[in-house]
């Protein structure tokens, strides 16, 4: 919602004044210009991104258009979930907890948290450290060590929609320039008409250096801007996980290990000690199954 009201806002004050000060809606819309420039900005987005990356810059845009960042209630699933797992290590055989860390698509563990367990990568990075913790001989600060290393390495690959969509936006100015010149090619093979036509033609070459400029900065940038706050919202779920199950290699009881997650979680968005043992110790999960049953 607030990506449409920004660009309504930027479009309405610059097409207004324009108007305003007396310009003609009809100069500035050149169609052709617009598909020079951005055809040659989809080309060269092709051309430099892989396919896995065109792909998931096409989910990313719509993450951050929609707002898809973690919600109270998508911490309260995860620490949820980190707590079972913890208390269930705390307490019983590895026998009996292998097997939800082996398919957690078939454990009841999971499935009370469906929105922790439909992330792929995350439940992965789950269980994958469950699973070191199972075996027993690892030490806390060579897991925390691996976890880094593997948090740096999906923020990277989360990133890469940003920096091709910055890329992008860097380019489109000189794109603009690109039609802005082919305009004026254009307007110098016609000089032999009359003013009120070349004053037209070299009008709408302009356009091209405007409509460049106004999608770098006022389009592709900002959206760039978007995907990438989202993105790293929506990575800092691995660090709360991190921080968690170091907590709870290092001695700390599931309750107190939570606590070293939740602290991670920016305050304007944090869930209170009283929601997350509301959460864990009554079963908070549950009352939602049941209601959307």
């Amino acid at each position: 919602m607030s990506f449409i009201i920004g660009i309504v806002v930027a479009l309405g004050c610059m097409i207004g004044g324009y108007v305003a000060a007396g310009g003609h809606l009809g100069v500035i819309w050149q169609p052709y210009e617009l598909i020079i420039i951005c055809g040659m900005a989809l080309g060269t987005f092709i051309v430099a991104n892989p396919l896995s990356t065109i792909k998931d810059t096409g989910k990313a845009i719509g993450q951050a258009i929609m707002g898809k960042t973690p919600k109270n209630r998508d911490y309260l699933d995860l620490l949820g979930i980190l707590y079972t797992l913890m208390k269930e290590l705390r307490g019983n055989a590895r026998n009996e907890v292998e097997g939800h860390i082996d398919n957690p698509k078939e454990s009841a563990f999971f499935q009370k948290y469906p929105k922790v367990l439909a992330d792929t990568d995350m439940t992965a990075f789950i269980c994958d450290y469950c699973r070191l913790i199972m075996i027993g001989n690892a030490r806390s600060h060579e897991i925390e060590s691996l976890m880094d290393e593997e948090i740096n390495t999906i923020m990277r690959d989360k990133l890469k929609p940003y920096q091709a969509l910055q890329n992008t936006a860097d380019g489109l100015p000189a794109l603009g320039i690109v039609a802005a010149v082919l305009g004026i090619v254009h307007a110098m093979g016609s000089l032999d008409q009359p003013p009120e036509v070349l004053g037209e033609l070299i009008g709408a070459a302009l356009v091209g250096t405007f409509a460049g400029i106004f999608l770098s900065y006022g389009l592709v940038g900002p959206l760039a801007t978007m995907v990438k706050v989202t993105r790293d919202k929506r990575a800092r779920l691995y660090v709360i996980i991190k921080q968690s199950l170091l907590a709870f290699m290092n001695g700390a009881v599931p309750l107190i290990a939570l606590e070293h997650g939740r602290k991670t979680i920016s305050a304007y968005s944090r869930p209170s000690i009283d929601e997350v043992e509301n959460e864990t110790m009554g079963g908070g999960a549950a009352e939602p199954a049941k209601k959307a049953a």
